[in-house]
């Protein structure tokens, strides 16, 4: 039962946190400094659509599978998953209908390359497709259907996708016009290998493999004592600060992290400062040493347990998983889980597995916030 209370917890800040949607303004490693001009910013946003546009053009060819996500076979949400991720080291929802209801819907008119284009392809009223903007009406996808199917390039003025169309989304905030990429398209797609912004220079991509972030953390910590009748054992908090770099080709972080804790369970207040390590701003290891205020212990068939050892040099070693990110106006936030081994031992010397182990790991889920400093 707890178990099930934990997961169903865990689906209401998944479902709550899929409500907020683009455009894409920070938490990846392109993404403009918060204190950027905005042309710097113009700049940097306009580098990524250019980024994605060529990470999809490297799978022209491949074969359509629908539910592929490899080069080996790709449907058209999979696409842009694959595009997103291979560019930014993003993730973005992995259905055509999910990515619809994600992005900042526009007219056509307003569509600039590295926006997406949609369709209602069957008998109904739903979005069945979605394609990446290239500019000059045309767009790469992977098609299912017609003389030529996989990834490959076609135009909004075909007869079957002018019958299907269902409009224009912007995954990235709009460039201004001295901005806007130039897509020459011609009568092939060898004419589709040129995109060209309007302002050239790296003056967006100098600060791009290395950002300064902030942020705070808040999540209910669950209890895994069956004697206790409290699903909720207490609270973990963060403060954080860090760096991240995709210098590497990988997208690293490494942070320091002061966590104020409250475990009802054993009555103590915990103050841990950890460092950490990620890999792709989702999972994230964790060590340091803890303060521990309160006597520590557990009621064990009635008869309380004591514990010591809260306060030790290593006394918190932990992991945790982040699915997803979505951001507003240049915030970051993130579900989490969390687990984490805490250095309690029973003053006895006899050991109660199921008192002893919960007094030492302990699980969460919560939200984490982050902004870009520098």
């Amino acid at each position: 039962m707890i178990i099930m209370k934990v997961f169903f917890f865990i689906f209401l800040i998944t479902t709550a946190s899929s409500l907020f949607a683009a455009p894409l303004e920070g938490g990846y490693a392109l993404a403009p400094r918060p204190t950027a001009s905005a042309e710097e910013k113009a700049q940097a946003y306009m580098n990524a659509r250019l980024l994605v546009i060529e990470a999809a053009r490297k799978y022209e060819g491949t074969p359509y599978r629908y539910g592929g996500l490899s080069t080996s076979g790709l449907d058209c949400s999979g696409l842009l998953v694959l595009s997103f991720r291979d560019a930014l080291n993003v993730s973005i929802p992995r259905s055509a209908s999910g990515l619809y209801t994600w992005v900042v819907r526009i007219p056509i008119e307003r569509a600039q390359p590295g926006d997406f284009v949609f369709f209602r392809t069957a008998n109904n009223n739903n979005i069945t497709h979605v394609g990446l903007y290239l500019g000059n009406r045309r767009f790469i996808h992977a098609a299912s259907e017609g003389s030529v199917t996989g990834v490959i390039y076609s135009s909004l003025d075909e007869q079957y996708y002018v019958r299907t169309f269902a409009g224009a989304g912007r995954a990235f905030p709009e460039a201004p016009a001295g901005f806007t990429a130039n897509s020459s398209t011609g009568s092939g797609n060898q004419g589709n290998r040129q995109v060209n912004t309007g302002t050239q220079g790296s003056g967006g991509n100098n600060s791009s493999d290395f950002r300064l972030v902030v942020g705070a953390a808040f999540a209910p910590t669950f209890n895994s004592f069956k004697e206790s009748n409290n699903i909720i054992r207490g609270f973990t908090s963060q403060l954080c600060f860090g760096a991240e770099t995709s210098s590497s080709g990988l997208q690293f972080s490494f942070g320091i992290e002061v966590r104020p804790e409250y475990d009802g369970s054993l009555g103590v207040f915990r103050l841990p400062v950890t460092l950490s390590l990620g890999i792709y701003d989702k999972y994230r290891i964790f060590a340091g040493p803890v303060l521990s205020f309160g006597d520590a212990s557990l009621s064990v068939n009635g008869e309380k347990r004591e514990y010591t050892g809260g306060t030790s040099w290593l006394g918190i070693v932990g992991v945790s998983y982040e699915p997803f990110t979505f951001r507003i106006k240049g915030n970051s936030f993130s579900p989490y889980i969390e687990a984490a081994w805490q250095s309690y031992y029973p003053v006895e010397s006899d050991f109660i597995f199921a008192a002893d182990f919960s007094a030492s790991f302990r699980v969460s889920a919560g939200l984490k916030w982050k902004i870009q400093i520098w």
